[in-house]
């Protein structure tokens, strides 16, 4: 959840809300949204370093999957 968070907290409130009101209103299809609706998803997205964000789950999603041992 640390995680998470340190990324998470990237972006400024007003950017938060921003990107989860154009997700809510994407629906999980880019195609609701305008051009520039997608491109401020993207910027945001970018800002998130979500393939960092990635690499630091990937653990944490390894040991889960596997269970206790």
């Amino acid at each position: 959840m640390i995680l998470t968070r340190e990324h998470w907290d990237k972006l400024t409130p007003g950017e938060r809300a921003h990107l989860a009101a154009l997700l809510r209103k994407s629906r999980a299809r880019p195609g609701n949204l305008t051009p520039g609706e997608r491109r401020d998803v993207r910027r945001l997205a970018a800002k998130l370093d979500l393939p960092a964000l990635g690499r630091n789950l990937a653990p944490l999603a390894r040991r889960l999957r596997l269970g206790p041992r």
